[in-house]
C-alpha cells in the first residue's frame, strides 16, 4: 500500500511546500484534542466520514499520510483501523485526501524542473532521478536500468545536482551546457570507470542557479544524497527510493521488462 515506510516518502516540509492552499479542518470547530495534534507537528489535511462512532481527519505526520480519531469523549488517537478480518479500513481516504494531492503536486515540481533526458521521450513509465555526476551508486542505477531503457519501456529524468566531489558543479556544468545533454549525460556514464565527462572549467551563473534549485527541490523531497528516484505507482502515489535500490526494488521503480 502507499503508506508503506519503503516506498512511500513524503517530508512534512515537502507537505507544507507542495500543498499550498489543501483544505485544513476549519479551526471554529475544531476540537481541542485535533488542535493539540497540530501543535505537536502534525498537518490536518481534511476531515472525513469514518461512521458514527468517531470523527476522522486526514493529516500528515512527519513524511506520512495518517489518520487522527477523535473519540465521543473527546480523546483522539493517532493509527490505522482495521475492520474484523485485519484489513486497513481508510487507506483508500487517505489516498484520496493526501497522498494523491502531494503527488500530484511534487510530480508538477519534478516535471517543471531542469532535468536531462535518458532513454526514448515517449516511454510509457518515467522516473526521476536526483543523480551526482561523479555518485558511483547513480551510476549502478543507470547500469542496471540498460534493459529497460533501451527496450523503450522507461525514460529516466535526471535532476543533476553538485554536491559529492569538488568537480561535481563542473561536470554537470559540462553535462547541462552541451549542445546534446543527453548524449553528454551518455559520455559521462559510457566512461564513468576514467573519470567521466570532462569538468567544465567553470560553472555559468544560470548553471549554478539550476544547481541551487535542484538541489533544493532534492531536499524538499525529501533525499540528503544520491541516488535519489521518484516513481509513481498505478495509483497516482509516489514511491520513492533512498540510494541504489535492491533487485526487488529495481523491478518495482522500473516496471515490466
Amino acid at each position: 500500500m502507499f503508506l508503506h515506510p519503503s516506498s512511500y516518502r513524503v517530508s512534512l516540509g515537502a507537505c507544507l511546500l507542495l500543498m499550498t492552499g489543501c483544505s485544513q479542518a476549519g479551526t471554529a470547530a475544531q476540537p481541542p484534542a485535533i488542535t493539540a495534534l497540530e501543535g505537536q507537528g502534525l498537518t490536518i489535511v481534511k476531515e472525513f466520514d469514518a461512521g458514527a462512532e468517531v470523527r476522522a481527519f486526514a493529516a500528515v505526520a512527519g513524511d506520512q499520510p495518517v489518520a487522527a480519531y477523535l473519540t465521543k469523549d473527546g480523546n483522539v488517537i493517532v493509527g490505522t483501523r482495521l475492520d474484523a478480518k485485519g484489513n486497513r479500513i481508510d487507506d483508500p481516504k487517505l489516498l484520496e485526501l493526501v497522498a494523491k494531492p502531494m503527488a500530484e503536486r511534487a510530480w508538477a515540481q519534478l516535471e517543471s524542473s531542469t532535468w536531462v533526458l535518458d532513454g526514448k521521450a515517449d516511454a510509457p513509465r518515467v522516473v526521476y532521478t536526483f543523480s551526482d555526476a561523479n555518485c558511483p551508486y547513480c551510476h549502478s542505477f543507470w547500469e542496471a536500468a540498460r534493459p529497460w531503457v533501451n527496450a523503450g519501456k522507461v525514460q529516466i529524468r535526471h535532476i543533476l545536482v553538485g554536491v559529492i566531489r569538488e568537480d561535481s558543479p563542473n561536470k554537470a556544468a559540462a553535462i547541462l551546457g552541451a549542445p546534446n545533454r543527453s548524449a553528454a549525460l551518455l559520455e559521462n556514464e559510457s566512461k564513468f570507470g576514467q573519470g567521466g565527462i570532462t569538468p567544465a572549467k567553470s560553472v555559468p551563473a544560470n548553471v549554478s542557479k539550476i544547481l541551487d534549485d535542484n538541489q533544493m527541490l532534492m531536499m524538499t523531497m525529501g533525499f540528503r544524497g544520491t541516488p535519489g528516484i521518484i516513481v509513481r505507482d498505478e495509483q497516482g502515489a509516489l514511491k520513492k527510493y533512498n540510494g541504489m535500490p535492491q533487485p526487488g526494488a529495481l523491478a518495482e521503480a522500473l516496471g515490466p521488462r
